[in-house]
């Protein structure tokens, strides 16, 4: 029978015949042959099933084959022996080699026909040895799925006991020698097919015994973090990560980066190979792995790695973007990768210029899942444009691009850049280990504390989150100029850009230290923030008058050229600046006008004086804090009888010698505070609790030389001390007024009129008086309330253009004529009172302590702008008004209504504390409790924003989408700066992290959580006062 059919399929018959014969041949297996002829007949259909010339042969072959075998199986059972399948995997079939994939599909087939017999035990245990010999020499991927076929059918040939670890481990180096050279679509699914059918196997494997499952997992990471340059390990290896349990995720990435066998050149390699992984399509949680592992050296500061792998890799995975199978992956992993990368602009600079193209393409396909994919990518690009808000000219297309998409919150972009900062990720050893930490959750950086330096500290956070100032000052072009604002430009641009928890703003306290502050020891907040500003003002005043002179004017005389310099910018300090465009920044941000005016009782003549202002000095009425000064005793008890000491005087120790006197000032004066301390002595200011307009006929005058009694113990407020401030006093008795016309001392009448408001008004509450009888400053201890909305009156009146000096030209014989009237001309009740212009608080300073050379400083502040939509809404509210009407008080305090109001919108909210390094979150409320509940701890130093229906400012592009977060672009020699400091604090921290994980056997547990600010006030000032050295709380962390 096997010579016919041997005949048959070797014939030129017709092939309809031929199949009718080869049906009778098939039939015929029913009889009965001798073991010879079985013997034949499986020899021939062996060799068609092998050697088959054509499609046709090979068919035949499993045809007879599987019918003699049914019917013949003893027979079969002897043929296809042990010995038989030995020399078919070993040595192959006559010219067949043996790693054809014809030999497997014939074993395979065979184990099948005698899968009921005994003898099948044996081949099971040949196969056992004989497949591991096969995966070691490693087969090609077409071999090795016919294997898995067969391994999957015939699980009993898998390698049993230690020999499975073996060879899931050599599977998996099989599976990373993979190559497919075409790139034909056809050939690309079917190697696809080919390395999942693979993986399968493994999966089952590592199921049925879950022994084997680490051992291949760290086979795979040593094949991909392989640095030998002659081997590149398989994409196809990333088919395997989908069959790892995601359980493992936590302890397995924590076993690889706190490793220290693993070298981070093996770890780069590792990450950079998992992140090409993202190009092999059907393959689940590469993005998954990839992000965790990212994660993981972020928790152990291994900066290094991560910058390499970032900038390396980026742009590899977003061009995966453009591929719909991947692209979910991709992005997860993008968006991981650029939000992490927060301490320079270059990682998403790589990508810039192909996002365009990008969002076009996409956007044409009009498919909802590209639609969906757009709104998530365009979040990104938002989170990114305004973390690196200085490139205008690369984002302006993009911005234009996407300007369709939904644009994510402020609040959003910062709760995600927070949460994504590689300085945010959870440490596994945090629990034993302090960690160096970047920022805190509140996306702000605190000022390390030099050495009692809290009162530089607490001022530049107040400056640096008067949002219009820090603006105006991050955009000026100060590029070769070493002015103390190029400094106070360069700190800014550090507090709102760094890394860093805390920045050490050495170079700044030693430009803007003044000469008679002794270094690491306790000064005045308030003294030191005007002698800042004045320095500041003086020296643009002098910048713009060099800038004025052509240099090649000067280079002859040198001397001539710096004198004319000095006196020049001598008489624009001397001048007044009647517009904006002369006026420096600090003038435009913080400068006022404070108009004096002297009436002589006897003969109604009037001197007037227009003064500048950058700050107002507000005194205590004595007989509410006389009961209060620190320092008190029996014997020494102030009282209104025997003259104690219970006045104050000007902040700081001005009145000490060799103290910073205002008058050498040319911008920078307190003349009100000066001639009330000077003119009237300390211990007789006291204040009227309701007090009238001085342009009314019947006038309630403040005699500060009496006592007043206010017969009200409620708690004061900015708004009362306001009043007092600006509130009409007679001059009497010691306090006279010496009148040129009269030439004799006379009694007089004092008014003092804001007539031009600041942008920021800065008030200073004078808590520190001098005791002449025991020459010791004392704190007044009193609690103030504290306004959330301030109506400052302005009155503008014709003297307001006037020059600043006193003139006494004005005589006025008419004394039963009001005097206010005579002042300037007849118009409305309404227009001779004083406008109110409204205030938002934006940062307040406060001081804890007994005395002004002892305590702490530490500041309250939020981000307050010219317009605040919440504002206006309140400001219009028929209650909100505070201002005297023409019967009404000078100015009163907002009622309690619109207070509360406001305190229930949004504009009490985003608070933050800043105590030196540390910066946590708070509220009005705490705000306003601070000192109720901490005695010591006292409203000092407050800045008020006023509040505009326009934006004054010019300059200002924040609207136009140049300024994405609101603030200006960096120039680059600012960026470079931040960039490379940013880069040092990365490897500082790198190498702080293993350091510590040398010593982690032997470390104690250390962390202490830092408390609420409400929980713990400010200690001393020392290197980490109000606990600045301290940790943060770890709220919105991401933990894998």
């Amino acid at each position: 029978m096997d010579k016919i059919l041997e005949g048959l399929v070797s014939s030129s018959h017709p092939l309809p015949l031929k199949r009718v014969i080869v049906r009778k041949v098939v039939e015929s297996a029913e009889h009965w042959l001798d073991e010879a002829q079985c013997e034949a007949m499986f020899d021939l259909t062996t060799r068609l099933i092998l050697e088959g010339q054509d499609h046709f042969q090979r068919q035949v072959g499993h045809q007879v084959l599987e019918a003699y075998a049914r019917y013949h199986r003893p027979e079969f059972e002897s043929f296809f022996n042990k010995t038989f399948v030995l020399g078919l995997l070993q040595q192959g079939y006559h010219s067949l080699d043996r790693k054809d994939v014809a030999i497997l599909d014939y074993i395979h087939n065979g184990l099948k026909l005698i899968m009921s017999c005994p003898s099948v035990l044996d081949l099971f245990s040949l196969l056992q040895v004989e497949v591991l010999r096969m995966v070691c020499e490693r087969p090609e991927p077409q071999l090795c799925a016919r294997l898995s076929d067969l391994l999957t059918d015939f699980v009993q040939c898998i390698p049993k006991g230690k020999l499975s670890i073996t060879f899931c481990q050599q599977l998996v180096r099989t599976i990373g020698h993979f190559q497919c050279q075409s790139t034909q679509e056809k050939e690309l699914r079917e190697y696809v097919s080919q390395v999942t059918k693979v993986s399968n196997l493994l999966q089952n494997i590592w199921k049925a015994e879950p022994s084997t499952l680490l051992p291949s997992l760290q086979e795979i990471f040593a094949s991909i973090s392989s640095t030998d340059a002659s081997f590149e390990p398989s994409v196809a290896l990333a088919s395997l990560v989908q069959h790892i349990p995601l359980q493992m995720i936590t302890v397995l990435i924590r076993s690889l980066t706190t490793d220290p066998n693993v070298k981070d050149a093996s770890m780069t390699q590792a990450l950079c190979r998992m992140i090409d992984w993202l190009s092999w399509p059907l393959a689940q949680h590469v993005d998954t792995w990839v992000t965790a592992l990212l994660k993981g050296l972020a928790a152990v500061q291994k900066f290094t790695i991560l910058i390499d792998v970032t900038l390396l890799k980026i742009e590899l995975v977003f061009n995966r973007l453009w591929f719909p199978l991947v692209r979910p992956g991709a992005l997860a992993v993008l968006s991981h990768m650029l939000l992490s990368f927060q301490h320079s602009p270059e990682a998403f600079h790589l990508i810039v210029p192909h996002v365009v193209n990008l969002v076009h393409s996409l956007r044409s396909d009009g498919l909802p899942s590209s639609t969906a994919f757009l709104v998530q990518l365009t979040e990104l690009i938002h989170c990114m444009m305004y973390h690196y808000s200085g490139f205008p000219d690369l984002y302006e297309p993009i911005l234009e691009a996407i300007k369709d998409f939904p644009k994510p919150s402020e609040e959003k972009i910062k709760l995600i850049l927070n949460q994504s900062a590689w300085t945010s990720q959870s440490n596994a050893l945090a629990s034993c280990l302090s960690r160096l930490s970047g920022k805190s959750e509140t996306g702000k950086t605190g000022l390390i504390n030099l050495g009692n330096t809290c009162y530089m500290n607490s001022v530049i956070q107040a400056l640096f989150m008067a949002t219009d100032f820090r603006r105006q000052v991050l955009s000026l072009n100060l590029n070769g100029c070493n002015s103390l604002m190029k400094k106070l430009q360069h700190l800014f641009a550090f507090l709102a850009h760094t890394q860093r928890e805390a920045y050490a703003p050495r170079i700044f306290f030693e430009a803007s230290r003044p000469p008679w502050f002794t270094p690491r020891s306790q000064q005045d907040c308030s003294e030191y923030l005007r002698f800042l500003l004045d320095r500041l003002h003086e020296e643009e005043k002098i910048l713009k008058v060099q800038s004025s002179h052509k240099l090649s004017e000067s280079l002859g005389c040198p001397e001539t050229s710096l004198q004319e310099v000095a006196s020049q910018a001598a008489a624009l300090t001397e001048a007044p600046c009647t517009s904006d465009g002369e006026k420096t920044l600090i003038e435009t941000m913080f400068g006022g006008k404070l108009q004096t005016h002297i009436c002589c009782l006897n003969c109604r003549s009037t001197s007037q004086k227009v003064e500048a202002f950058t700050d107002l000095s507000l005194a205590f009425c004595p007989s509410s804090s006389v009961d209060n000064l620190s320092f008190r005793d029996a014997a020494s008890s102030p009282n209104a009888q025997d003259g104690g000491p219970v006045g104050v005087c000007a902040s700081g120790p001005s009145e000490e010698p060799g103290a910073y006197d205002p008058a050498t000032a040319a911008f920078v004066c307190d003349s009100a505070l000066s001639e009330r301390a000077a003119g009237s002595p300390p211990d007789k200011f006291c204040c009227a609790e309701n007090t009238s307009v001085p342009s009314e006929p019947s006038k309630n005058f403040v005699n500060k030389d009496v006592p007043q009694n206010l017969g009200d113990e409620a708690t004061p407020s900015v708004t009362d001390l306001l009043n007092y401030f600006l509130a009409p006093e007679v001059l009497t008795g010691d306090n006279q007024y010496y009148c040129e016309n009269c030439a004799s001392l006379q009694n007089a009448e004092k008014t003092m009129q804001i007539t031009e408001e600041p942008e920021y008004l800065i008030l200073t509450l004078l808590r520190f008086s001098y005791d002449q009888k025991y020459h010791v400053r004392r704190k007044i201890l009193d609690n103030v309330s504290l306004p959330l909305v301030l109506e400052l009156p302005v009155k503008r009146t014709p003297f307001s253009s006037l020059s600043e000096g006193w003139s006494i030209d004005v005589d006025f014989t008419d004394i039963s004529e009001n005097l206010a009237k005579k002042l300037k001309p007849s118009g409305t009740e309404e227009d001779r009172c004083p406008r109110p212009v409204p205030y938002l608080l934006s940062s307040v300073v406060v001081h804890s302590g007994v005395s002004s050379e002892s305590g702490h400083y530490y500041s309250y502040a939020r981000n307050v702008t010219g317009t605040e939509a919440s504002y206006r809404l309140c400001h219009h509210h028929p209650e909100a008004r505070a201002l005297a009407s023409s019967q009404g008080h000078l100015l009163e305090s907002p009622s309690a209504v619109v207070e509360q109001d406001l305190e229930n919108k949004e504009i009490s909210k985003e608070w933050f504390l800043f105590n030196d390094s540390r910066v946590t979150f708070t509220s009005f409320q705490s705000v306003q409790k601070i000192t109720s509940r901490f005695p010591k701890d006292t409203a000092y130093v407050l800045l008020y924003r006023k509040q505009n229906s326009t934006n004054a400012l010019s300059g200002n592009n924040s609207t136009s989408g140049l300024w994405v977060n609101g603030d200006p672009p960096l120039q680059k020699e600012l960026m470079d700066a931040i960039t490379k400091d940013n880069i040092l604090y990365l490897q500082e921290q790198e190498l702080n992290a293993r350091a510590r994980a040398l010593q982690a056997a032997s470390a104690s547990c250390s962390f202490r959580p830092n408390g609420f600010d409400d929980n713990d006030p400010p200690g001393s000032c020392g290197p980490t006062g109000g606990g600045g050295g301290g940790g943060f709380n770890t709220v919105s962390r991401l933990v894998f």
